[in-house]
């Protein structure tokens, strides 16, 4: 296994960036920050149906037996994934990439069957949008219960908040109870069922990635999968499997936070002097350059053993490690990152026109997303030394 990127992920990468820059500049995306506090969203539809059908990244999870691209045999995987991932991170780009390409595909892939893979067809060809209906601070180490319920004519009822990618989904992927025990339901989206499923986005630190309470009122759903007892094992390897990506999201806020505020100190001067030449600051950024390299090796090796386990298997003990110690370090990196990156801007890193804020934002909103870094650290530490689910 290694850890460096293929010439495949380096040109996957070069396409991601050519499409973020032309449309998810630092100012468009300033401008759909400002919308969403206004009450607006931020997501960028045009982008993501660049993203997803001239590009492809809808479907780099979904196997090619349900039109994706994911192959063990030389296909996509999550090492591709993550590639995207750091892109998106580095652009803050608001297009719902993690919820419906990564949390929701994972929860249908591990779920299986006709339904299943009928969403995921739709989803690898780009013509839909899904949402896994848990909250984004949910651990993968205690899964919560799920909260709506599945009645007997087969309509789903209950509330669930902090969802991300709700209000841009157009396939609710719904745990839920039911008398038997538990299951997971597809559920179309608002437009589709009126007055049956409601989309409230509620105030986020992350302007570019908005929460949302989702609420159904006897809205008519499709079984995907069903599990005797409580146990959501769909839930559990979407989480997993989340956190283990979300760790590239992150190294990629920190690298465009490392990068910009070096560029930024050698243009700065102060005392006839560029402020990088400055002794404490390079020291500063020194440190945070070797910070930077771990997180990436973190974030490469999870990728590397998500791209090595089953698609709808276990999630297996190498891999379980590698996603717990990446999510347990770059979160942190992160928001480090960030931070020093606001304050060697000076005054002009303060400011709402600086995207400065909006890495600070995200890379905050993250380390608190799919368990903290805490929770992290003590799965490591637990009896065997693994994460395991609750």
């Amino acid at each position: 296994m290694t850890l460096l990127y293929t010439e495949v992920e380096e040109e996957l990468r070069a396409a991601v960036r050519d499409l973020l820059a032309d449309k998810a500049s630092p100012s468009a995306v300033l401008d759909r920050a400002d919308s969403a506090a206004a009450g607006g969203t931020p997501y960028a539809a045009e982008l993501w149906k660049a993203l997803a059908r001239d590009i492809g990244v809808a479907g780099l999870l979904i196997p090619e037996e349900f039109g994706g691209s994911a192959s063990h045999e030389g296909g996509a995987s999550a090492r591709e994934a993550a590639v995207v991932l750091e892109e998106l991170g580095r652009a803050v780009a608001p297009v719902p990439f993690l919820s419906s390409a990564v949390l929701a595909t994972q929860a249908l892939l591990v779920a299986g069957g006709e339904v299943a893979g009928d969403l995921l067809g739709r989803l690898a060809a780009g013509e839909a949008t899904a949402a896994l209906a848990v909250s984004f601070a949910a651990s993968p180490y205690a899964p919560p219960a799920p909260v709506a319920v599945l009645g007997e004519d087969g309509t789903v009822t209950g509330t669930v908040t902090g969802v991300i990618g709700a209000e841009a989904a157009d396939v609710l992927i719904v745990p839920v109870r039911h008398s038997q025990g538990v299951g997971l339901c597809a559920v179309e989206a608002p437009s589709t069922v009126q007055g049956a499923v409601r989309v409230a986005t509620a105030a986020s630190l992350d302007l570019t990635r908005p929460v949302a309470t989702v609420s159904f009122a006897s809205a008519p759903a499709r079984i995907v999968a069903r599990a005797d007892g409580l146990e959501l094992p769909w839930v559990w390897e979407a989480l997993a499997r989340g956190a283990g990506l979300l760790a590239s999201e992150q190294l990629g806020v920190a690298e465009w936070c490392l990068t910009t505020t070096v560029a930024y100190v050698k243009e700065r001067r102060q005392f006839a002097r560029p402020v990088g030449s400055f002794q404490a600051v390079k020291h500063r950024l020194a440190d945070l350059w070797l910070e930077v390299v771990g997180a990436r090796a973190a974030a490469r090796n999870a990728a590397a053993r998500l791209a090595e386990a089953p698609a709808a298997g276990p999630l297996g003990d190498e891999a379980a490690v590698a996603v717990a110690v990446a999510q347990a370090h770059c979160g942190a990196v992160a928001v480090h990152a960030a931070e020093e990156c606001v304050q060697l801007h000076g005054g002009i890193g303060m400011t709402w026109e600086h995207p400065a804020h909006l890495y600070l934002k995200r890379a905050k909103a993250d380390q608190i997303a799919l368990g903290t870094p805490g929770d992290h650290r003590d799965a490591l530490a637990g009896p065997a030394g693994l994460p395991a689910p609750a």
